[in-house]
């Protein structure tokens, strides 16, 4: 049992707390040493358990459930032999004490032997009179397996005995989606449904099954429902707004996304939708201000500061842009998607110096892309800057060993530096690759283009 904060409940607590205080050892009767117990358990307070076990055994030397306790901090503190000799000890005094077996399995579990923890807890589920936490364990250890199949069929055997056991229905939900049997679980949900008309997680659950087949108006049928079983139910209005921005319906999913500020403390995910339907209407101002709400509320939440750079960078704003992007990347300055904005904003600013800037970090911090790559690359080019320029493509070629783009900007770069050996290596590489890019040596190399020895191998080729 859990403690409320009904005095009555809290008095054993406060009558244990008050002994240790004192050092006055007071008595109590075994199953309050339980409740006690569990309580601190509950709590995280191991520490107390502890002394609450060791006190309880003292005053309850053969008290099975204080001693399987015990057994519970053992395999906690992962002393696993001092918790199996004690089971050992204490199968041999009550062998048919279905929490033995559990405690057994849950040291098989944490061995990985998920197979015998298995066997164990199909025999204790012989001896309990309530299966439901029985079978979520043995559908656990199924998961533990990647066996899916048998960790479904306990998980609805869980449902099958308590159709309130939402944790297991989550996870029937999550092996059908593991399995991608999204129609079997749209059949196995409208079956639950019929024998459980108002379970609004249930509804919640067939709705998304439906988005994730693109059936969109069952989709809202299923949402629709989920909030007629419970009309605080903001995970479902969340989705229907989802499902309605999908089918283009804004003002409809703004509705629905505005309720669940009502109901709880804004979310930013609603806030930042909000603003998006806004910006799908056109009515700039309100998109902007919920934007601006969005990052406000929860500063850390990429996709905000992303939304409202973009937005600005839609409008030609590109000042206001780089004012939002700028803010962000002081939050945040390991985050490639800023970066990657940050370059493009300020290239087209004319702000090269700052773009390359951009493109590098962006790339140091993992973002391959080849556009990337070439942006930079250009960007060394037009600053003047030929043997970093170089460093880059050659950097680049690595992640994409058989480029045009790549090779002709390589061998544009040699020429330029005189090193005509290195230019026709690349030029020819190039023109193996793909001959139509052989423009990119006119328009960022016209000196080059212009050199007999390029002219004659692009004849060459042509021919």
């Amino acid at each position: 049992m859990e403690f409320s904060h009904d005095d009555n409940n809290n008095l054993p607590i406060t009558k244990f707390e008050s002994m240790l205080k004192t050092n006055h050892v007071l008595f109590f009767d075994s199953e309050e040493f339980e409740n006690i117990i569990h309580h601190y358990l509950n709590q995280g307070k191991i520490a107390l358990a502890k002394k609450a076990i060791k006190l309880g055994l003292d005053q309850h030397p053969t008290s099975i459930n204080l001693r399987l306790f015990k057994v519970e901090i053992y395999v906690f503190e992962d002393k696993l032999q001092e918790a199996d000799d004690l089971l050992n000890e204490l199968y041999s005094i009550d062998p048919s004490n279905e929490e033995i077996y559990i405690q057994k399995a849950n040291i098989f579990s944490k061995k990985d032997d998920h197979e015998q923890a298995i066997k164990i807890l199909k025999e204790a589920a012989k001896l309990a009179e309530d299966l439901v936490d029985l079978y979520s364990l043995i559908g656990m250890e199924y998961l533990f397996l990647d066996n899916y199949e048998e960790a479904k069929t306990y998980f609805m055997k869980c449902l099958k005995t308590d159709p309130n056991d939402y944790s297991a229905l989550y996870n029937v939900i999550y092996c059908f989606e593991f399995l991608n049997q999204n129609e079997d679980a749209i059949s196995y949900l409208n079956d639950f449904l019929n024998e459980n008309p108002y379970c609004e997680v249930g509804w919640h659950q067939l709705g998304k099954q439906y988005v994730t087949l693109k059936q969109f108006e069952k989709a809202l049928t299923a949402f629709d429902f989920a909030i007629i079983s419970d009309d605080t139910f903001v995970g479902a209005y969340l989705e229907l707004g989802k499902v309605l921005e999908e089918l283009k319906r804004f003002d409809e999913a703004i509705a629905n996304y505005t309720i669940t500020l009502k109901l709880d403390d804004p979310t930013s995910f609603a806030l930042l939708r909000i603003g998006s339907c806004y910006e799908k209407l056109n009515k700039d101002d309100l998109a902007i201000q919920y934007y601006d709400r969005t990052v406000h509320e929860d500063p850390l939440l990429d996709k905000g500061w992303i939304a409202i750079t973009k937005f600005y960078n839609k409008k030609g704003n590109y000042q206001k842009a780089l004012f939002f992007i700028n803010k962000a990347i002081n939050i945040d300055s390991e985050n490639v998607t800023y970066w990657k904005l940050y370059s493009q904003i300020n290239h087209r600013l004319s702000f090269y110096e700052e773009a390359e800037r951009g493109y590098k970090k962006t790339i140091e911090l993992g973002n391959y892309e080849l556009n990337t790559w070439l942006s930079r690359g250009d960007l060394l080019i037009q600053l003047g800057e030929p043997q970093a320029a170089i460093l880059n493509f050659e950097q680049a070629v690595e992640f994409y060993p058989e480029n045009a783009e790549l090779e002709y900007r390589l061998a544009g770069l040699f020429f330029v530096l005189m090193e005509n050996d290195k230019g026709i290596f690349h030029l020819k590489n190039a023109l193996k690759h793909n001959k139509d890019y052989a423009f990119i040596i006119d328009e960022l190399f016209p000196k080059v283009s212009n050199k007999l020895l390029v002219k004659n191998i692009l004849k060459q080729i042509e021919k």
